[in-house]
């Protein structure tokens, strides 16, 4: 039987439309992080949303404020939604663990997404975020604080979350090419999120 780790692609297929309803009411309690990070782009700028669901709250609320989003997600039944709710933006079917769009954006966003890989595959998305990101372009994302794993849980079934511990994702991001603009671990205006903000250097990620 395969692990809850392994389990997440599935979960989200098997279970789109519950996990839909439970983010898409009203506007995000994310937003005033959202507007730190678009205080670092150009207007109008593209962003690549990773791990986007159905694209309500996030990337809605971005495309709505006029940026160009670019949604990839591993769930086809949540692309679909996003498809349906907003077809003139890009929506990608792809493991971000194997992203390679062959392209760079002015913002990543990776919002309770990554933070569901196994810390192995969490420091392999550092190079892919540089991969994808434009000089001085901006990356939000949440993580755990400690390095180790733990359970959730989504209609009965085991949710699973990886983290690294806080020094070793600064140490990654400097690695890549980031450096940190702000960081809250279990901010309690934000759902108790742990989250970064870092911007890539301007003369590119090294």
């Amino acid at each position: 039987m395969s692990s809850p780790a392994e389990q997440i692609v599935g979960l989200y297929q098997r279970h789109a439309e519950a996990w839909d309803r439970l983010r898409s009411g009203d506007g995000p309690f994310e937003k005033p992080w959202l507007d730190r990070f678009l205080a670092l782009l150009e207007p109008g700028a593209s962003i690549l949303d990773i791990g986007c669901g159905g694209a309500e709250p996030m990337a809605g609320t971005l495309i709505r404020a006029g940026y160009c989003v670019t949604g990839a997600d591993s769930s086809g039944p949540l692309l679909a939604m996003a498809r349906k709710r907003f077809p003139d933006q890009e929506w990608v079917e792809a493991d971000m663990r194997r992203l390679a769009l062959g392209r760079r954006f002015d913002g990543l966003l990776a919002w309770d997404s990554f933070f569901h890989l196994r810390p192995e595959d969490q420091r392999a998305m550092f190079p892919i975020f540089r991969e994808h990101v434009r000089p001085g372009g901006a990356l939000l994302f949440t993580s755990g604080s400690q390095h180790g794993s733990a359970l959730g849980e989504l209609e009965g079934e085991p949710l699973y979350h990886g983290s690294l511990d806080r020094a070793e994702y600064r140490d990654l991001l400097g690695e890549n090419g980031f450096g940190v603009v702000a960081y809250v671990e279990g901010d309690l205006t934000c759902g108790g999120h742990t989250i970064w903000l870092a911007q890539a250097a301007k003369d590119g990620p090294k």
